[in-house]
């Protein structure tokens, strides 16, 4: 936390601008050796206010050359992103020049920032919590206007108090417990009121509330997974090229052309979905079409929706769906019945078993781009019925989701011991651990290997 850190922020690549951060101690020392507001005058003596935009320019110390033509951005701590003296370097973008200026930095004092050490230090300097530092990561990576939303309402602190308003009533609650345990003889036995006890009841019931918001909304972050499956030569990839809105998948009129799945990322209305062109799915000797097929089941299993493809001249087999989707995952994965190639006239179109009949059933010409629309509705239909999208500001993460099943596990007990004889120390040790719980969701309580495991996922200038 003493050293002086140094990064580029944005992208490498060319563009029209890019820019570099500096934070620590030294931020505006170094700038100041490196940068003159004009062409002629010296550098190394520019004294520099905060929270001023500086036009000029950025200079080799050893040969005296101009870098760079720039504006220079410095911010005194705690007034700034990482709660330390920052200075923001906005430059032309290129690879090259980005690095020359970098390295000028850095042969200054500073040194290269490690994944995340920026947003770290404004976690460490106690400027954000720990669920605000994720929603950072969260708003870089949102593959929706929706999941964007949430993350940038996270990012202003909302689960955040939500957590600690459930943290400090159990605290409160504990410390009435306590006082039972350490000074029994000055205080009346110990008798939780109602009062106290739906404090229990209503910290368990609004962390089964975020449980139940992750589990049904969790797809926001990283998409709902479709699976395109079917015998070879259905139409699978250009069905694939259809909804992708671009040729993705190669199409040809023989039959085995897709051997290794192809994923691609789309949004329909907003809701952002993986979608996976499989190989065909049918018997063979050929080794490549074999491994080709095997990919396929695995990505049909880990899909949260399968697009079963037939043509018009075949028969539905319950066997052929069962094998693809097995009957004990059908209760956890939704199917949608696509029948292609409808502008062939004069063939029977397939008809579901009366086993099947609840599946949706969509005709389409992935050929001739009819029935596409109708599907995407039904997608979404069919992947988002009955979820309150605006009922929730927030959707927690994985981890939060299992803090979460932890806090709920501990109060459980805390509960039963209310209503059963249970020593009043055992009981605190599971409050205690349901506070440590929710700690570890704002970062209070987060040990070292949460917090090396969260910033190592950033990029380096972030």
């Amino acid at each position: 936390m003493n050293d002086t850190i140094a990064a580029i922020a944005t992208p490498y690549g060319s563009g029209g601008i890019g820019v570099i951060r500096i934070s620590g101690p030294k931020a505006f020392d170094i700038a100041s050796k490196i940068f003159s507001k004009t062409k002629n005058r010296p550098f190394g003596h520019t004294k520099l206010d905060s929270h001023r935009v500086y036009h000029g320019y950025i200079f080799d110390t050893k040969n005296k050359d101009i870098l760079d033509e720039v504006l220079l951005i410095p911010m005194k701590g705690p007034c700034s992103y990482t709660a330390e003296d920052v200075v923001e370097i906005q430059a032309h973008s290129g690879t090259i020049v980005l690095r020359t200026l970098l390295n000028e930095i850095l042969s200054q004092g500073a040194r290269l920032s490690e994944p995340g050490e920026f947003t770290k230090r404004a976690f460490l300097n106690q400027r954000i919590d720990l669920t605000q530092a994720e929603a950072v990561a969260d708003i870089i990576n949102a593959k929706s206007a929706k999941s964007l939303k949430f993350a940038a309402t996270q990012n202003l602190g909302v689960l955040k108090s939500q957590i600690q308003e459930l943290r400090e009533n159990l605290i409160h609650f504990l410390s009435f417990l306590e006082a039972n345990i350490d000074f029994p003889d000055d205080v009346d036995p110990f008798e939780p009121s109602e009062k106290e006890i739906g404090i229990i009841d209503d910290v368990l019931e609004k962390c089964r509330g975020f449980i139940r918001q992750h589990e049904d909304a969790c797809f926001l972050k990283d998409g709902i997974r479709i699976a395109i499956c079917g015998a070879p030569n259905v139409g699978k990839s250009s069905l694939m090229n259809r909804i992708i809105e671009q040729d993705r998948s190669i199409v040809t009129t023989f039959p085995g052309t897709t051997r290794d799945p192809i994923e691609e990322g789309l949004n329909i209305n907003g809701i952002p979905f993986v979608i996976t062109d499989t190989a065909g799915i049918h018997k063979t000797d050929d080794l490549v079409e074999i491994i080709g097929i095997e990919k396929a089941m695995d990505h049909i299993k880990a899909s949260d929706l399968v697009l079963f493809m037939k043509e018009p001249g075949t028969v539905f087999s319950e066997k052929e769906l069962e094998k693809i989707v097995p009957l004990k995952n059908q209760s956890e994965k939704k199917i949608i019945f696509v029948i292609n190639k409808i502008d062939i006239k004069g063939l029977p179109v397939p008809e579901l078993s009366k086993k099947y009949q609840h599946l949706p059933k969509i005709e389409i010409s992935a050929l001739l781009n009819l029935g596409i629309k109708e599907l995407k509705q039904k997608i979404v239909e069919i992947t988002i019925a009955g979820l309150d999208m605006e009922k929730s500001s927030v959707i927690p993460n994985l981890r939060h989701k299992k803090a979460l099943e932890q806090t709920v596990e501990s109060l459980e007990a805390v509960k039963a011991g209310l209503t059963q004889p249970l020593e009043e120390e055992t009981m605190a040790i599971d409050l205690k651990n349901s506070i440590d719980s929710l700690g570890t969701i704002t970062g209070e309580t987060a040990s070292l290997d949460i917090l090396d495991t969260i910033f190592n996922n950033f990029c380096i200038g972030k």
